[in-house]
């Protein structure tokens, strides 16, 4: 009579080589997956864009960065094929436009003009943050800087910065600024601090556009920011510029000194910066798309033509400079809003 093996006994190398089996088929199918996601995530960049993109501007329509997107945004629409929509998303410090952008599909769908407001100032001035700039964005190109310029209304007894400062030393509190933007705050601040600790009441708005209007109206009398939204008010004669916050002169306006100039050596504010942005863990093959695509824009002569006539410094990076430069400012809106005496909120 024969034996027979029991078919539920195996030998130990039998189970080994079907371990050995099973999980090569299991590499194989992860591999497979793998492959199939770089592929198709291949297409989706060769392909991108087919469909319309958003650019997000944290700042109120009319202001110098929403002049400057739509700038870009029509350049972009055409080297891309595709319209580049501007949508405007103002409020708390750019912080609204900003943390919506940090939650978007990171398809490249969703981009923002950002300023240093929204990227350098609302980390600095909350205790908790509502976006890490560092973590929750995929930075693709810097754009450049902005000049700010000292305005007060034509009604203000001053037409120097020494008459303004003497002004406000023999009048404290009697005179409001408009707080139309972060760099404001800190550039104002830090001339009341320098001129002998002096006293303005500060008067929040949500943009640049409002305040200067109520600049004009001698709603309050002084204010820090840029040509853009202040050059019909400063021609009709309704508002002056005492100085520029530029390290010199500008050649536009060769007659306007710079706060070095005008009595304050220690004064360090130069203006605010903006960049292009995405939301974090965009693919890099469309990030490097369009960092190109933006620094080709801003080489022509014609939008620099239009930035140069609003005291823009072009500046177009790299992602990896963007973001090294990003990190930079963190530090120095830090330092400064510490030396200020300013807390965070």
């Amino acid at each position: 009579m024969k034996c027979r093996t029991n078919m539920s006994l195996r030998s130990p190398e039998a189970a080994i080589a079907k371990r050995f089996r099973q999980q090569l088929i299991f590499l194989c199918r992860a591999l497979s997956i793998a492959g199939l996601m770089i592929a198709m995530e291949c297409v989706a960049a060769g392909s991108y864009p087919n469909r319309p993109i958003r650019l997000v501007v944290p700042l109120a329509a009319g202001s110098s960065t929403d002049y400057f997107a739509r700038l870009i945004a029509t350049a972009l629409s055409q080297s891309l094929g595709e319209p580049v929509v501007v949508d405007n998303k103002p409020g708390a410090d750019g912080a609204i436009g900003a943390t919506e952008v940090s939650k978007a599909a990171p398809d490249g769908y969703t981009l923002m003009l950002a300023t240093n407001g929204s990227m350098s100032a609302v980390p600095a001035m909350r205790k908790v943050p509502p976006y890490d700039p560092l973590s929750d964005f995929s930075p693709i190109s810097m754009i450049g800087n902005y000049t700010m310029f000292l305005y007060v209304s034509a009604a203000t007894p001053a037409t120097s910065v020494k008459q303004l400062l003497a002004y406000a030393r023999a009048n404290p509190g009697k005179l409001n600024y408009a707080a139309g933007s972060t760099g404001g705050v800190i550039a104002t601040e830090q001339m009341l601090t320098q001129g002998g600790d002096l006293r303005m009441v500060r008067i929040p708005y949500k943009g640049e556009p409002p305040a200067v209007t109520d600049l004009a109206s001698n709603r309050v009398q002084v204010m820090f920011g840029t040509m853009t939204t202040a050059d019909a008010f400063v021609k009709g004669g309704r508002l002056r510029v005492l100085a520029t916050t530029r390290r010199q002169r500008s050649t536009l306006l060769p007659d306007v000194p710079t706060m070095t100039e005008a009595g304050l050596p220690q004064f360090s504010f130069y203006g605010g910066w903006s960049g292009i942005f995405g939301p974090a863990n965009m693919p890099k093959e469309i990030v490097d798309r369009l960092s190109r695509e933006v620094n080709a824009a801003l080489a022509q002569p014609n939008i620099r033509e239009q930035l140069d006539r609003q005291f823009f410094s072009v500046q177009g990076s790299t992602p990896a400079e963007l973001a090294a430069y990003m990190r930079e400012q963190l530090d120095v809106y830090a330092r400064a809003y510490r030396a200020l005496g300013i807390e965070p909120e």
